[in-house]
């Protein structure tokens, strides 16, 4: 009686577990594990690359509507209930599903992407924000946050912080900047990682290095021809920062 009833039990738990309402879909989902990597302070291209090529999905149950962003473009497709899972239907015949494992939501393997698994939000950004913006900010925090000093470089003393909304505090002349995940930004620049500094919205690409809490950032010198794509390489280091 009593192994019955345990058996019972079980099976009701697990039951409890596998099953998913539809609102349980909705939300940001961002990859937690892309971020978790480049936290350790290494190269963000790399962590990036090994951890994508997807970095959030938002999707609105309600709406039928689900869209993805990879640094480059943002996706928007037709949510569509499957059998315990999602279908997103894009423009070009391009279908993903989605299933829910546990806490994570899960884009399982098709013909144009690996898969992927995404965790939800803790602190999302709005949902009627751009899509990509609530991976961005956690990001952002994760391998930029809290203080940093300027060891070298003019401003020598000065502490910088670089905040989630992409401004920047105690780089001489500077107050915004943005790092560059995919795109025609990563194709320039190669296998180097880059960000975009700027100041009253005027600005340029830079190179970086990153080794665990010490940040070069290096001037980007172009070596390509005046009528060719720009080539950005590693010039004279500008700054040399530390965390604390």
């Amino acid at each position: 009686m009593r192994h019955a009833l345990a058996l019972t039990l079980a099976a009701a738990l697990l039951s409890g577990c596998a099953s998913h309402k539809p609102e349980d879909y909705n939300g940001i989902w961002i990859n937690q594990k892309a971020i978790d990597t480049a936290a350790k302070g290494v190269s963000l291209r790399q962590a990036l690359h090994d951890n994508g090529p997807n970095f959030e999905w938002k999707v609105n149950v309600a709406a039928a509507q689900a869209s993805f962003d990879n640094g480059f473009e943002i996706a928007e497709g037709q949510l569509k209930a499957g059998d315990k899972q999602y279908q997103v239907e894009f423009s070009g015949n391009q279908v993903a599903t989605l299933v829910l494992d546990g806490d994570e939501l899960v884009q399982n393997t098709s013909d144009w992407a690996p898969q992927q698994s995404f965790e939800k939000a803790r602190t999302p950004a709005p949902m009627g924000a751009r899509t990509g913006t609530t991976f961005e900010q956690a990001l952002y925090n994760a391998y930029l946050g809290g203080e940093w000093k300027i060891v070298e470089g003019p401003g020598q003393g000065a502490l910088v912080h670089f905040r989630d909304n992409g401004s920047v505090e105690g780089l001489p002349n500077l107050d915004r900047y943005a790092l560059c995940l995919a795109g025609d930004c990563a194709d320039m620049s190669g296998n180097n990682d880059s960000l975009w500094l700027e100041r009253n919205q005027k600005g340029a690409p830079w190179i970086f290095k990153r080794n665990g809490d010490q940040l070069e950032i290096l001037r980007a010198l172009n070596s390509a021809q005046p009528d060719e794509k720009p080539q950005l390489q590693p010039g004279a280091r500008q700054w040399l920062l530390e965390r604390d």
